[in-house]
This record gives structure tokens, C-alpha cells and sequence, in this order.
């Protein structure tokens, strides 16, 4: 086995399935989610072999039916953060020695697994986890994590295959060694690629991990889990715990032995976990890796050139598909004024066919929000926006959590291109519209720029190429993806790497090489083949 250089599958985009009338898969995901619906599971902690029943639990639910039991998880405490990291550590002695190629292996067989046996149940939990639509819990539990799984392997052997330039009698080596000691991987609720992603990319890298995954997504966690324990993954490389995630926190960054931070998240968070580790930096063996991916208040901008029926589809698409709960979501929308009220009539107008409610009727665009926090904030901003002088609801407004956490997709016209709907981020089904002057094109882009402190995507629409290449110059540092006549969500990996600038993160990339070889710490290995035996250099003579 020693004696060959491998390669490992040329990775395709899997192809996402239409969940159309009569379809399979539509009958296959249907059953899941009736099926997970009416059981009641109990999630433990996962350190090393063992599966920890603490007793402190909570409540899961669907964020659309949140009168209904899913089950509950458990829930640690500090010593167990404590047992997480020993477990890590233990681990980390053969997994960091295991070959790369059978870490590719267990990767590549729980992107199967994902593909065929198990597609319908991690698209069903996220269907009642996340309340996400069959079609959105597609392209993200399925799609994205099986591209993210057979990508980052091939990124991987990219990585390892990448070697420096030798002179006569010097072979020269780098050898990609696992960062020394265990990374921390936080995940968020609205995707659960992210969730399978960054645990799995650092562990491929031959690092151990402790994954907190949010509270809200501990219910299609598990399934993640269950594909990485068939897949062939040891134990302890990957612990996974939940609880409160203040105290998982300061208890791991208290270790010496951290060696990095995989984050997706809010922000604040972000900066609070950054600043707790500078605060800590003299006990860390290592400077610890930070990455992370943060907000967004990504905008669309038309010009007077715009295909009308087109900038409609990638509002509606980029501000409202998964209820706007998307970093990448586009909340503050340009348009021109010669063009803007027929662009809001038809926004009126196919807003109006827009249905809402339970992601197990396929006849619905929109559902439920995550949760009662998430539904009082935006509730509480459009309650603000009716009473404001400088911007009007002209679409949508309306609220309901009687059964779920329903928000209706709601746009807002402002004559404040500063308006607290432009500047901050809401994550939720809620966008704001401002209209400028057909003339004023050029400072509508520095406005567009300056206006937010995120830099994550943005939008333009234009059929006018002179205006798109101006644009994109005048727009370069505010979008880490930039698209052109297309909505600002929906990357792709291995096509669109995805990543932000500013204060929506470091930009990493993650589904490329870039995000994977962040997991490591080279070693350059130089051996002359026959060593100089006199000190003296030629010129002393």
C-alpha cells in the first residue's frame, strides 16, 4: 500500500433532485418526515466511544409546529468540555499518523452515504429541524455537504501533491502536518453542510475536533453524526457536545492545547471569542488558527439597463427562499427610479403567489422562522418600521406564531438610504428598497459601499457591460462573492468558494483549498545528499 501514489475520485457536483409530483424522492422524504415527526428521539453527548446521557436536557421542536416534541438532547457541563478535549487529545496519537488516503476514504464513503441511504432522512430533519422546504433542505443537507465531503478530498490530495523546487543534490520536502493539539468547530442552525463541513474539513486535515453545533440544529446533527460513525470515522476525533454555549467556550479556550477555531455565526460572537483568546494568548502552545464566517447586509443593485423579470426572480429568490435566514440573503435592494415602479409592481405581483406554511406541503415558498427569539426581533423591527416617517411597508408586514414562528415576506421602501433596515443585519424575510435617481449611478456605489460594515455578497443587474465592469471596480472590497445578474445566495462548491471580508469574517473560502490548508502547519524537510565538508567559501581564498 506504501508503494503507490493514489488518486482519489475527480469530484462532480451532485445533482439535485426535483422533488417533483409522483418522484421518488419526494415520496422517500415524505415518509422521513412523517415518520421522524411522530417519534421522540433523546440525543446524547458524543466523547470518544462513549454516548453520555447527562439528564439536563431540552426540548426539540419544528420551528413551523412549535407546540410539537421531537425529542430532546442533553446537554454538558464544564467537566465534560474537560473530557471532550482529553478525548481529542487521545485520539489525535493515531488518527494525525493515519495515512491521507483512508482519511479520504472514510470522507468519500459518508458523501455516499449521504447521496444514497441516508439522503432522505438528513433532508427530512432539516425539514423539520431547520423548517427548511424539500427543495432547500436539497441543496444544503444533501447537495452541499456531499460536494463539501468529495471536494475537500480532492483539495486535499491538491494540497499535499503541492511541493517545492529541488537544486542538484537537495531533495526539498514540505510535509502538511494536523496543527498541534484540537480545534474548536461552532456551527450555525441554517445550514447543515456548514455543520458537517467544518468538523469534517479540520478532521480530513488529520486534526481531532470538539463540534458545537447550534441548539436549534442538534436534531439533523445527529444525523450527521450517525453517517460519519457508519462512514468508519475512529472515535475521538470528532467529539460533539451541546449545552450552553458561553461555558463550552471559556472552558475550551482556557486550553493550552487549543490550535484553532472553525466558526460560522453571528459577529459579536465572533469578536468576543476573538478577543477571549488574545486575552489568553501566553498559555496556547501555538497561535491559535481563527476562521470564521460571519454577517452580511448583502445588497442587489440595478441599473437603468436591468432585466426587469430577472431582478424580481433574484429578489424574491435572494431575500425570502429559506425566510432570508441566509448570511448571504439580499436585505437592501438599488433601484433606479425610471425603472422602479414597474419593478415593484411586478415584486407586488408575483410576492402575491408566494405560499407559507409547513415545509411538508410542497406548495409552499416560505415557512417559519427559527424561533420565538427570531420571530419577537423582526416582529418588534416591522412594528418600529410602521411608526418611522422615513420608510413604509408596501409588501407583506404581517405576523403569526400561534401554530409556527410565520412571517410574511415583507419590503420595505425607504427615502433614507441610511435607514436602520440598510445598515443592519435582521436575518429574516424582510428587505428594504431604496430608489435613487437615474444620474446619480456613481454615488449610488459609493453609497452602496460605504453604507454597511459587512462585506459578504452583493448583486448588480445590468445588460450594459461598460456599467458592470465600472461597477465591479467601484464595488471590489464590499462583496467576498459577487455575482452578475444572478441573486447573492446559493454558492456553489468547487464553483463559487464562499467567503467574506470586512466584518463578515476572514474570508477563507470555504469548498476550496484555501479554507483546508488553514488546518495546517507545514514542515519543510531539506536533506543534501553530500554534505559540504570545509567551511570556507570560495571568496576567502
Amino acid at each position: 500500500m506504501s508503494n503507490s501514489i493514489y488518486k482519489v475520485p475527480l469530484p462532480k457536483n451532485e445533482k439535485v433532485l426535483s422533488y417533483k409530483n409522483g418522484s421518488n424522492e419526494k415520496k422517500l422524504v415524505l415518509f422521513e418526515y412523517k415518520k421522524m415527526l411522530n417519534e421522540k428521539v433523546e440525543i446524547p453527548i458524543f466523547i470518544g466511544k462513549n454516548k453520555i446521557f447527562t439528564g439536563n436536557t431540552e426540548k426539540m421542536s419544528p420551528p413551523h409546529d412549535h407546540n410539537h416534541t421531537l425529542g430532546v438532547y442533553h446537554k454538558c457541563n464544564s467537566s465534560h468540555v474537560k473530557d471532550a478535549i482529553n478525548s481529542c487529545l487521545k485520539a489525535k496519537k493515531k488518527w494525525s499518523k493515519m495515512p491521507w488516503y483512508s482519511r479520504a476514504s472514510i470522507f468519500l464513503k459518508a458523501a455516499e452515504l449521504i447521496a444514497g441511504p441516508y439522503r432522505a432522512k438528513i433532508n427530512a430533519s432539516t425539514m423539520l429541524a431547520q423548517s427548511k422546504t424539500a427543495h432547500q433542505a436539497e441543496i444544503d443537507s444533501a447537495c452541499e455537504l456531499i460536494d463539501f465531503l468529495r471536494f475537500n478530498v480532492y483539495y486535499m490530495q491538491q494540497i499535499y501533491s503541492n511541493q517545492p523546487e529541488s537544486s542538484s543534490g537537495v531533495w526539498n520536502k514540505l510535509e502538511y502536518r494536523p496543527l498541534e493539539g484540537f480545534v474548536y468547530a461552532i456551527t450555525p442552525f441554517n445550514f447543515t453542510a456548514i455543520a458537517g463541513n467544518l468538523p469534517s474539513c479540520v478532521a480530513m486535515m488529520g486534526n481531532v475536533v470538539i463540534w458545537k453545533p447550534s441548539d436549534y440544529q442538534v436534531f439533523s446533527a445527529k444525523i450527521i453524526i450517525d453517517v460519519f460513525k457508519e462512514a468508519g470515522l475512529p472515535n475521538g476525533v470528532i467529539n460533539v457536545i451541546f449545552g450552553d454555549p458561553e461555558m463550552i467556550t471559556n472552558s475550551i479556550i482556557k486550553s493550552k492545547d487549543l490550535s484553532g477555531i472553525h466558526y460560522t455565526g453571528s459577529t459579536e460572537v465572533f469578536k468576543s471569542i476573538w478577543r477571549k483568546i488574545g486575552q489568553n494568548i501566553d498559555i496556547y502552545k501555538s497561535y491559535p488558527r481563527i476562521v470564521g464566517e460571519t454577517g452580511g447586509k448583502d445588497f442587489i443593485i440595478a441599473h437603468q439597463s436591468a432585466n426587469k423579470e430577472a431582478l424580481v426572480s433574484g429578489i424574491i429568490r435572494g431575500a425570502f427562499e429559506f425566510q432570508g435566514q441566509k448570511c448571504s440573503a439580499a436585505s437592501r435592494i438599488y433601484i433606479p427610479k425610471s425603472i422602479s415602479k414597474t419593478v415593484l409592481n411586478l415584486l407586488k405581483k408575483e410576492i402575491k403567489t408566494l405560499k407559507m406554511g409547513s415545509p411538508e406541503s410542497f406548495n409552499n415558498f416560505i415557512t417559519s422562522v427559527i424561533h420565538k427569539k427570531a420571530f419577537e426581533r423582526i416582529k418588534k423591527t416591522i412594528e418600529k418600521i410602521k411608526k418611522d416617517k422615513d420608510a413604509e411597508i408596501i409588501i407583506g408586514g404581517n405576523c403569526n406564531s400561534s401554530k409556527g414562528y410565520f412571517i410574511e415576506p415583507t419590503i420595505v421602501l425607504t427615502t433614507n438610504p441610511k435607514y436602520f433596515t440598510m445598515e443592519k443585519e435582521l436575518f429574516g424575510p424582510l428587505a428594504t428598497v431604496y430608489i435613487f435617481d437615474d444620474k446619480d449611478w456613481d454615488s449610488t456605489l459609493k453609497l452602496v459601499d460605504d453604507t454597511s460594515i459587512y462585506a459578504l455578497t452583493g448583486a448588480i443587474y445590468s445588460q450594459n457591460r461598460y456599467i458592470l465592469e465600472k461597477s465591479m471596480s467601484k464595488l471590489k472590497n464590499c462583496a467576498g462573492n459577487f455575482y452578475i445578474n444572478d441573486k447573492p445566495t446559493g454558492a456553489v462548491v468547487g464553483q463559487q468558494p464562499f467567503g467574506g471580508a470586512r466584518a463578515s469574517g476572514t474570508n477563507d473560502k470555504a469548498g476550496s483549498s484555501y479554507n483546508l490548508i488553514r488546518w495546517t502547519s507545514p514542515r519543510l524537510i531539506k536533506e543534501t545528499f553530500v554534505p559540504e565538508e570545509n567551511y570556507r567559501y570560495p571568496f576567502l581564498e
